[in-house]
């Protein structure tokens, strides 16, 4: 087989690390098919960061992972799981970056369910997924440290992107937040409509988790900031409201988290 590489990986030939991942990437899928003994389609086309493949003639995928920080510990975050609110963890190549992961059929994107279900989805996972946790996950507090250390800089590099007075404020804020947080639990970082798909073994089944340890309040910063179901300030409010509501969280805490949480990640 002839691997096409999916178009949407193209932004890492702007990096040497990332031209010499995608260069090895044909030898890779090559020993991966020889170590599992499965044999695979061609990649699938929206996957931004990662190599996914549908494995021949079995509910399986193969992702091989462009090694990154945030994606550190996917694997043992999908093995705590266990399938509860999350694609199953078959087997994992720690030394190629490689997670043989069940497949999701027909796999919809939550996204395209509506701001109604989707959102209904996402208070049904969030407890499931919400499990204790500590090593060999990184915490929330120590992100909130490299947030804070390096904001500045990143903001001056990306152009002073939005006003300055925001970015004082997050800085502010987010150490007291870090510093006060309740009982820490297994965080998806990166739950938005498009990492939630449809499936058969349960309705909707979380991907990609970008794994941290922290307080459930933060878990709903993906959520409220998904433009996918309305970018308004109606609509970011009712999921703020509506969330916090079902699941008895803090109002205030999950407000100024989904602000820092925007702030550290919108530019």
């Amino acid at each position: 087989m002839t691997l096409g590489i999916p178009s949407s990986l193209h932004w890492l030939e702007s990096r040497v690390d990332g031209r010499a991942w995608l260069a090895a990437l044909p030898v890779t899928v090559s020993e991966l098919g020889e170590h599992w003994g499965l044999e695979f389609g061609q990649p699938f086309a929206d996957s931004h960061i990662s190599l996914v493949l549908p494995v021949q003639n079995q509910d399986l995928v193969m992702k091989i992972q462009f090694p990154h920080r945030e994606s550190r510990h996917e694997a043992e975050a999908l093995r705590l799981w266990g399938g509860n609110g999350a694609v199953l963890l078959v087997d994992h190549r720690p030394d190629r970056n490689a997670l043989l992961l069940e497949r999701c059929d027909p796999g919809t994107h939550l996204s395209r369910a509506g701001a109604t279900v989707g959102l209904d989805v996402m208070i049904d996972l969030l407890p499931r997924l919400w499990v204790p946790a500590a090593e060999p996950f990184g915490s929330l507090a120590a992100e909130v440290d490299r947030w804070v250390e390096n904001l500045p800089a990143e903001y001056e590099v990306a152009g002073e992107p939005f006003e300055r007075r925001l970015l004082d404020e997050a800085i502010d804020v987010l150490p007291g937040l870090a510093s006060s947080q309740g009982e820490p639990v297994l965080l998806h970082q990166d739950l938005h409509g498009d990492n939630v798909l449809e499936a058969q073994r349960r309705p909707w089944l979380a991907i990609d988790p970008k794994p941290l340890t922290g307080e459930a309040e933060f878990g709903l910063s993906p959520i409220i900031r998904s433009h996918e179901f309305g970018h308004s300030k109606d609509a970011v409010t009712y999921r703020l409201d509506r969330s916090t509501g079902a699941l008895g969280l803090d109002r205030e805490r999950a407000r100024l988290w989904a602000f820092g949480h925007a702030i550290a990640w919108g530019f």
